[in-house]
């Protein structure tokens, strides 16, 4: 899974517009999907046989599996990739690599080539049978293109594409430089400063010997796998794990927006909803007028974690943790709250004074609770450090409030 998606890259208006006139000029039908498979286009010339194909509920799986091999064959080879669907249609799939990274594909085609260059092009999957007069009648409309020409598209469009995206992908690159250019300064500052302040202390952010990109890599594999065996929810694990994992790598300590940081404790909540099925349900509760509001990243991230490892996931039975979020006056207020076996004072004490190992060791995010107390209190004052309160048996509130930043 790339650190950028492709949208992120190009302008979705600009490709569209590209996407149609490459359509109207060679009669291919076209879309643009991202790393997963999620179109970020709409289709160009989409062929009249194929809309009723895919609304018939016999053949549109089918037309998925084709379209989710293509783009697992482009990827592979990074190369365009030109094969018959199960219907004996031609399409293709153009693969968009930045600095050897899959971040999407343009998948085309919907086109027949000249009998005697049938045998040329194999299927991509098994070959499936129609027999829905109404279907096969617009098959009868499709029109031919020598294999040649498709390929000779195909290619111009891989060349345009990729050319463009790696001309925004430069230029992103070039303003994220500029960006830090201008605030190095105030950066080298605050990095000694923190570092003075926390001294040894354990803030880490998911850092590994292994690539991110490979990482990325292997996981847009399973996602795709996922979508091929018409696997729901490990195609849901993968896609939610990959995203905070991206989010993790491109925002370790940045200041973000309170919308962002709620996302990525959604995602980190779902993922356990998976894990644990009914026994876990949550709740966000986020004022929609603190949204834009700017706070430290990874904030929330120990607060909720601990509530699902060490509240809810020791106790019997089900579960709930709820997260709000609202303005009182000058500040910011946050709590997470759940209902899982509690914390013992004694434990609390040790807790923020990062004497109890259970709580305090690096947690699958890398922030201990009480490095995140120390964080607030570094950044924002005494004032602001964390209040928790808890009953045995009943369950903790987790208060944290930061001055808003508007």
């Amino acid at each position: 899974m790339p650190l950028y998606h492709l949208s992120e890259i190009v302008d979705v208006e600009i490709l569209q517009e590209i996407q149609d006139r490459f359509s109207d000029a060679t009669g291919l039908a076209t879309i643009t999907i991202d790393y997963a498979g999620m179109p970020i286009t709409k289709y160009s010339n989409f062929s009249k046989f194929c809309s009723k194909v895919r609304s018939n509920h016999d053949c549109v799986h089918e037309c998925l599996r084709s379209d989710a091999h293509g783009g697992i064959e482009a990827a592979r080879t990074g190369h365009p990739y030109v094969y018959k669907c199960p219907f004996g249609l031609v399409d293709f799939a153009i693969p968009i690599i930045v600095n050897g990274q899959y971040i999407g594909s343009i998948l085309g085609g919907q086109i027949k080539v000249p009998e005697e260059e049938s045998d040329q092009i194999k299927y991509i999957t098994s070959e499936a049978v129609i027999e829905n007069p109404d279907i096969l009648a617009e098959y009868e409309n499709i029109p031919e293109m020598p294999y040649h020409k498709i390929k000779a598209n195909a290619e111009l469009m891989f060349t345009v594409s990729n050319y463009i995206v790696e001309k925004a992908m430069l230029h992103i690159t070039q303003e994220e430089l500029n960006n830090k250019n201008i605030k190095l300064m105030e950066e080298i500052k605050a990095r000694t400063n923190l570092e003075k302040a926390l001294k040894d202390s354990e803030i880490k952010v998911l850092q590994s010997q292994i690539n991110p990109h490979f990482m990325f890599n292997v996981l847009n594999t399973i996602v795709r796998l996922a979508i091929i065996e018409e696997a729901d929810k490990t195609r849901e694990l993968a896609y939610l794990f990959a995203e905070m994992l991206r989010y993790v790598i491109k925002n370790s300590n940045k200041m973000l927006t309170v919308s962002e940081e709620i996302v990525q404790v959604e995602r980190y909540l779902n993922i356990q909803s998976i894990r644990f099925g009914d026994r876990l349900k949550f709740v966000t509760n986020i004022e929609t007028t603190i949204y834009s509001e700017i706070i430290p990243s990874m904030i929330l991230q120990p607060f909720v974690e601990n509530a699902v490892i060490h509240g809810i996931e020791p106790k019997e039975g089900n579960g709930t943790i709820v997260v709000n979020g609202f303005h009182d006056e000058n500040d910011l207020v946050f709590e997470i709250i759940d209902d899982g076996v509690g914390i013992s004072n004694q434990k609390l004490e040790q807790l923020l004074e990062a004497k109890e190992t259970r709580f305090t060791s690096t947690s699958s995010t890398g922030i201990g609770i009480s490095n995140t107390n120390k964080r607030l209190i570094f950044t924002y004052g005494d004032n602001y450090k964390l209040d928790i309160k808890s009953k045995l048996g009943q369950g903790t509130v987790v208060t944290v409030r930061m001055p808003r930043s508007s």
